[in-house]
């Protein structure tokens, strides 16, 4: 009761205020009882001296000090247009103003000038939400000059996040100085997954004005992770590169990168890690492994870093114990969904915070489900099918991360425990499962416009405790169960053609694994093969259409699920140290 009145005198106090700045306004825009004339390139305008002082404490210091030498009360502001003036004082009065792009640094040179710093935080807040690739190193220099630390935080991770798009179409990259480029290619966040886009980054930088800059070449070469190259680009693209090959104090660092890529020195550091020729760089995304079963339910929780190829043991005892769960990434949070909890079926829904690393309970499902099937489409969150004891379920419902509510939506044509989902153009597929009876090979997608299921060609196998994802363009299902044989095959389904095809096989069977695409690779873990289970992890490339082992996982599991969390400013957390 008490918060209710004072929120409410609060609210009649910020009306009075406002009101009493609309008549301030009315009387400046009449000219009325002004005492205070401000002239910007002979442009002259009038204002009353309390209205402005009380936005700025330039203001004040101007009116009230004594080397004020105003004779007839105007005051000149060499430097600011006019229409900046106009503004200004409009600001002052009103407390608004329109920021554009073509009066964004004109606002801001004047409002950092006259210690305006609401108008400056306004600026800030367009230009922030402004970034991208072809304006992040213009936003992160003027960031730089008016030393907005924020700003300049989020314009450098811009870069950062973005380098390879950066570094190759932005004209404003070029104009970086030396030091700016070293501070950029050196740092571990830096997100490419190939050195060579450093390497051409750095001879386009030095291209711009290669007289001047061809010497700052031995001083670049060493930030890029050479030692991760390609033996095969190093020696022909790199070290035979005319910079290079001319610039004396290059050549003991070509050496050093040498004996690192065929490891001769017998004196080299002890870690990867320890190396910066060969130190790996910070993931960009981040796949997490969550929950799962291995003789008993477990709340594990494994974050892969696939730059180091190395899994690492994030698990936190708040961690609710969970198999037969969903795991989604939506809107900077992770949701885990359903599943059993060791003793019960749930309908629980927790969500995990990755930059605070918290779990907050949300609102439960309607149902409760194990072995649920889980997709992100538009912003909302769909749970669909699983079971509840020996009974399957085609029941669908949505969730609203917004209102924290779920809603009942049409139900799916089949009964479906163990199936799979995922989104490709707008639209979500579940594929396979099974429906109390017989291992399914039917696939029904949803289209949220029509809010209609519709029935999709069947997949070439019956599969149930299967992975399915959208891959390039494609919808991949892979490995499951058919009757008791554990498959390892996998096919991709054709939107276009309405049709499925058989792609490359794993190279060992798999159900109830974990299924992820992350760095432009598809990967499977952990899950069983009909005899054990496993922590054997394997991805698929497109551009071989071949299958690679990767890291193993840090432990055995099966009924995980898996989600990709992207970049963040924590990400170093979740990554192998460093």
């Amino acid at each position: 009761m008490e918060e209710t009145l004072a929120f409410g005198k609060m609210m009649r106090h910020n009306m009075e205020r406002k009101k009493s700045f609309q008549k301030f306004n009315e009387l400046r825009l009449a000219g009325k009882l002004c005492d205070v004339v401000l002239v910007a390139d002979n442009v002259k305008f009038e204002a009353h001296r309390v209205v402005l002082c009380g936005c700025s404490t330039y203001f004040e210091a101007l009116f009230t000090s004594d080397w004020n030498d105003s004779e007839n009360g105007e005051y000149q502001f060499p430097g600011i247009f006019p229409e900046t003036l106009r503004q200004i004082i409009e600001y002052a009065y009103t407390y608004s103003v329109l920021v554009t792009a073509d009066n964004v640094e004109n606002l801001l040179l004047a409002a950092d000038q006259l210690n305006i710093l609401g108008m400056v935080q306004r600026c800030c807040d367009f230009l922030h939400d402004q970034l991208c690739p072809q304006n992040c190193i213009g936003i992160f220099q003027i960031a730089d000059i008016y030393c907005l630390n924020e700003l300049r935080q989020s314009a450098f991770h811009s870069i950062l996040r973005n380098f390879k798009e950066v570094a190759t179409t932005s004209v404003e990259f070029p104009e970086l100085t030396l030091q700016q480029l070293c501070d950029i290619i050196e740092k571990d966040e830096l997100n490419v997954t190939q050195e060579d886009v450093v390497f051409d980054a750095i001879l386009r930088w030095i291209k711009h004005e290669p007289v001047s800059r061809e010497a700052h070449i031995s001083v670049l070469l060493p930030k890029v992770r050479m030692a991760r190259m390609d033996p095969e680009y190093f020696m022909k693209i790199v070290k035979n590169n005319d910079l290079v090959k001319t610039n004396a104090a290059c050549r003991p660092i070509v050496n050093d990168v040498l004996k690192v890529m065929y490891d001769l020195d017998v004196e080299s550091p002890s870690s990867d890690f320890d190396n910066p020729l060969i130190r790996s760089r910070l993931p960009s995304d981040i796949l997490l492994a969550v929950g799962g079963w291995n003789f008993r339910t477990k709340n594990w929780i494994d974050a892969y870093d696939t730059q180091a190829d190395r899994w690492v043991d994030i698990t936190q005892e708040e961690q609710s114990y969970l198999a037969g769960h969903g795991t989604v990434y939506c809107d900077g949070f992770v949701y885990c969904i359903g599943g059993v909890d060791g003793q019960n079926f749930t309908n629980t829904v927790r969500r995990f915070n990755p930059m605070t690393r918290t779990w907050q309970e949300m609102a439960p499902m309607h149902w409760h489900r194990c072995n649920v099937s889980v997709a992100v489409l538009d912003g909302f969150i769909y749970a669909m099918g699983g079971h509840i004891g020996f009974r399957p379920l085609n029941k669908v419902e949505r969730y609203n991360p917004k209102t924290n509510e779920w809603t009942l939506i049409e139900p799916m044509n089949e009964w479906r425990n163990k199936a799979s989902a995922t989104t490709l153009n707008g639209k979500i597929y579940v594929c396979g499962g099974h429906n109390g009876t017989e291992t399914l090979f039917s696939a029904e997608c949803y289209d949220p416009l029509t809010e209609e299921w519709t029935m999709i060609a069947p997949m070439s196998t019956p599969r149930h405790s299967l992975g399915v994802t959208a891959y390039h363009g494609k919808i991949y299902a892979v490995g499951g169960i058919n009757r008791l044989e554990h498959l390892q095959t996998m096919e991709a389904y054709d939107a276009t053609t309405n049709r499925w095809h058989a792609v490359a096989p794993m190279s060992t069977p798999r159900s109830d694994f974990g299924i992820a695409v992350v760095d432009n690779l598809l990967f499977v873990m952990g899950g069983s093969d009909g005899f054990r289970i496993t922590n054997k992890v394997e991805c698929f490339d497109p551009k071989t259409g071949s299958w690679y082992r990767a890291q193993d996982m840090s432990r055995p599991k099966k009924h995980f699920s898996c989600c990709v969390v992207p970049a963040h400013p924590n990400v170093i957390k979740y990554a192998a140290p460093r």
